[in-house]
């Protein structure tokens, strides 16, 4: 009887719960079990099934990228300074440079230009390409222009242009041109203060 068990439980997995299941007994005296009915085979009763049919895993939701509201940042094809020239020589007393710059295509709508000087911003950003600059350090700087969108976000920049300020000194200025009497208090180098004393009419003091 259990050997009966054991083939119908292997014949049943190779063919399937879903499929017919005839036995019989052979001239040996063996009982066999098939899928093919014949004259003296007897059709063996079934259970029914309890497995479920497996769902699905179900697919987790495509959240829809959100597409940015930022513009993509405008190419500009060329951006430079000017004026000073790269590594230009500059003599100003008063430390003063006018600064001129310039981009291909011109300055898109929405876009202003900012100047920096040795990193720092001059200044609030604009849409002139002129900056007029006073009162700089004597000694070399760098300056460097870069294009703003609306949203502030820098489109182009330069690299670094050096320049070298060389500021001339009152006492140079008097002397390349020596301070005369009517200069004394028009002249930035000929304050009043070091005007001398006019000399004193000596004829006066017999009067």
């Amino acid at each position: 009887m259990t050997r009966g068990l054991i083939a119908l439980c292997l014949f049943l997995i190779a063919f399937g719960a879903s499929a017919e299941v005839f036995t019989y007994i052979d001239a040996q005296g063996n009982r066999v079990y098939t899928d093919q009915p014949r004259g003296n085979a007897k059709r063996v009763p079934l259970a029914t099934s309890n497995r479920m049919a497996s769902n699905p895993t179900a697919a987790a939701p495509v959240t829809p990228s959100k597409k940015s509201t930022e513009p993509p940042l405008f190419h500009y094809d060329m951006l430079r300074v000017l004026i000073p020239e790269p590594d230009a020589t500059i003599r100003s007393s008063a430390g003063e440079l006018i600064v001129s710059v310039t981009s291909e295509p011109g300055l898109q709508r929405g876009h202003l230009y900012r100047l920096l000087l040795d990193g720092q911003a001059v200044g609030e950003p604009g849409l002139s390409p002129v900056f007029p600059l006073s009162n700089i350090d004597r000694g070399s700087h760098n300056l460097s222009v870069e294009i703003l969108d609306a949203q502030g976000r820098t489109v182009e920049k330069t690299a670094n242009q050096p320049f070298h300020m060389q500021r001339i000194s009152l006492a140079q200025k008097r002397q390349v041109k020596p301070c005369v009497s009517a200069d004394y208090g028009v002249r930035p180098e000929c304050p009043l203060k070091d005007k001398p004393a006019e000399p004193k009419n000596p004829f006066l003091r017999f009067f």
